[in-house]
């Protein structure tokens, strides 16, 4: 079975007879089997050379970085193997055109908004009024005409659906307002958390297919991030990250004792980030019947449908219609 590799100890992640191994600052030796891994995530001080870098270019293993936070840094990602020109001309003239550009937008933000007011129904009973609050705004999308209007709309209703947490979660973990640079209490500790992990795992679905993660078309792209993955997050956000976080603090499996401050920064410490990967990881493994397909798909597989869905909408085959949860 292909798997995700999680290393949170000091140590060295080297090359061996064409394997890998992990060694830990004791000396500790456990191996990481090639064949079976496709991403490796180092949150610990890790070392590596450049002879490992060349067998993981060689098997396309592609190497995480997060910082003392646990946010995404950067990653190691071999020369791309699937590549194709006419594809990448067709995904940047969407962007170029501004109706085009617009359509997809929109539609990133409606797979969002179906997955978050599935999340609010849940708790009906608590959340009407912020349900009718974003079924409003999500009717304004198709009045705006420009990209800063289509985001000024996300933003109301991402404001009004975090609110809402503070009624569908556990009292201590209610918040003011979503705060990122830095995250300012448990809640959004764990919400910037889930998200860099999105990203991630979006961009290493993105990276198997012959889409560029540069050109986007919500997320206005720029330089040094891969704004693809933002504009596809829209939409796995809330069916992933936000269900995790919900089901782990309401079962109390993960408490107030799974975070660390410091200097006014708030993050999961190591115990806490490794129940949430392990919940992450249940959950992207969990399958559902495809309508389409006729078979059974994962929640990682699904990120990549999406990736293979835009690129039939690029190149016209096949209209985009995002992703709306059925089950």
């Amino acid at each position: 079975m292909i798997k995700d590799h999680y290393i949170f100890s000091t140590g060295r992640l080297q090359r061996k007879d064409n394997t890998l191994y992990f060694v830990d600052a004791e000396g500790n030796k456990k191996s990481l089997p090639i064949e079976q891994t496709e991403n490796v995530h180092i949150f610990g001080q890790v070392d590596v050379n450049s002879t490992l870098f060349n067998l993981l270019a060689q098997y396309g293993i592609r190497l995480h970085f997060y910082n003392y936070y646990g946010y995404f840094t950067g990653t190691f990602c071999p020369r791309a193997q699937n590549v194709s020109g006419y594809t990448v001309v067709q995904q940047s003239a969407h962007y170029l055109n501004r109706e085009k550009r617009l359509y997809l937008a929109r539609s990133f933000l409606y797979g969002g908004i179906h997955h978050m007011l599935r999340n609010l129904r849940r708790h009906k009973e608590k959340t009407e009024e912020m349900v009718q609050t974003i079924e409003a705004e999500a009717a304004k999308l198709e009045e705006v005409g420009e990209i800063p209007e289509v985001m000024g709309v996300e933003g109301r209703i991402r404001q009004e659906y975090y609110q809402a947490f503070n009624v569908i979660l556990k009292p201590e973990f209610s918040f003011e307002k979503r705060t990122k640079r830095p995250p300012a209490d448990p809640l959004n500790a764990l919400i910037s958390f889930g998200n860099s992990r999105m990203y991630t795992e979006i961009l290493s679905e993105i990276y198997k297919t012959m889409l560029d993660p540069t050109v986007s078309f919500l997320h206005e792209p720029s330089n040094k991030r891969f704004s693809l993955s933002l504009d596809l997050a829209e939409i796995f956000k809330p069916l992933l990250v936000d269900t995790i976080i919900a089901s782990l603090t309401n079962n109390r499996a993960i408490t107030l004792k799974h975070f660390d401050e410091m200097e006014g920064i708030v993050f999961l410490n190591d115990e806490g980030r490794k129940k949430f990967l392990t919940e992450w990881e249940k959950k992207l493994g969990t399958t559902v019947q495809h309508r389409t397909l006729k078979r059974k798909v994962s929640y990682r597989y699904l990120i990549r449908l999406e990736c293979y869905k835009l690129i039939k909408h690029f190149i016209g085959d096949t209209i985009y219609k995002p992703l709306k949860a059925w089950w």
